[in-house]
């Protein structure tokens, strides 16, 4: 998996707009001066390759988490709206204090964490189950991002790159952006398997879980603010990128298993290697335009999500 996420990388570094070869790479990082190849590498790819795999991370372990706290296959950042609900509390941020684009990512965290906990307790009726958490997950995601696009029409001079806020984008994306999610995504992945062996004991059922030691709730409570602080820091940076967080963690078990001691960390680098490979493909499939990001997971993941519909899931009752 290293090897394939380093040629996943150097390949983000070489395409693009404007190709570069191996050796002009080299030169570039080693040996020219400020030279127009040199500015593209640092400047542009090398920000946003960085950008795309902390992304492919956050919201890859965000899925795991999500899928093994509500013990539902379809469960995603996406899917139960969690993405919508740190989208819609970073454009209220962006139209309420547009100067302060410090406040972004903890107002998203705050609707992230929000939208899942009313979520969660919607769907709680003796238990969780799968179908009433996606029909519940949908309907709240839907009215979150009809109160979104009223935002984004009554307010476009406020938000810019509308589209690509809604869709998921990496374009456009410095060393500035770098430094705001690395904290956020290094704190969330370090908890993340920090708690995955409690994830593992939440799995075997409530009644065992209890008979084991573990605080139930405040566990869940602790999952869930993780997997929103992943989810938010990614949505405040690339906007509502989707189904990242569905797809990979079930791509990452037939590999590593469902022991979340190593299916978190395995989906960390297979999400890190899935965005860097689909924003290469998005910027080279239609040069000199650029597809953004979100497009060429919508493709790969609604299909798989229509795959898991008709599958018998592992904890379907």
């Amino acid at each position: 998996m290293s090897i394939l996420l380093f040629i996943a990388f150097i390949l983000s570094i070489r395409y693009g707009a404007v190709d570069l070869d191996t050796a002009e790479i080299l030169r570039s990082i080693f040996t020219d001066a400020e030279t127009t190849n040199r500015s593209i590498i640092w400047k542009l790819r090398m920000p946003r390759t960085l950008i795309a795999g902390l992304v492919g991370m956050c919201l890859s372990v965000a899925g795991c988490i999500l899928q093994g706290v509500m013990k539902n296959p379809l469960a995603s950042p996406t899917i139960i709206g969690v993405n919508s609900g740190a989208g819609l509390a970073a454009a209220l941020t962006l139209v309420l204090w547009p100067e302060m684009e410090y406040l972004l990512t903890p107002a998203a965290f705050l609707g992230a964490f929000a939208t899942t906990w009313i979520i969660y307790i919607i769907s709680w009726k003796d238990g969780i189950k799968p179908l009433r958490m996606v029909l519940a997950g949908v309907a709240i995601s839907s009215v979150i991002s009809a109160i979104i696009n009223t935002i984004l029409i009554f307010f476009p001079d406020r938000i810019t790159n509308q589209i690509s806020f809604t869709i998921g984008t990496l374009s456009a994306k410095m060393w500035s952006d770098f430094r705001i999610l690395l904290p956020y995504a290094a704190v969330g992945i370090f908890l993340a398997i920090v708690f995955s062996k409690k994830l593992n004991i939440l799995l075997l059922g409530d009644e065992i879980a209890s008979n084991l030691g573990v605080n139930i709730e405040k566990t869940r409570l602790i999952l869930i603010g993780i997997a929103s602080l992943l989810a938010a820091s990614s949505v405040s940076i690339v906007g509502m990128l989707g189904f990242v967080g569905l797809i990979i963690p079930h791509m990452t078990r037939l590999i590593v298993g469902s022991d979340n001691r190593f299916l978190i960390p395995a989906s960390a680098l297979t999400g890190a290697l899935v965005i860097m490979t689909c924003d290469t493909v998005a910027r080279i499939i239609a040069k000199p335009m650029e597809i953004p990001v979100g497009i060429i997971m919508s493709l790969i993941g609604a299909p798989f999500f229509l795959f898991l519909l008709r599958r018998r899931f592992k904890y379907d009752d």
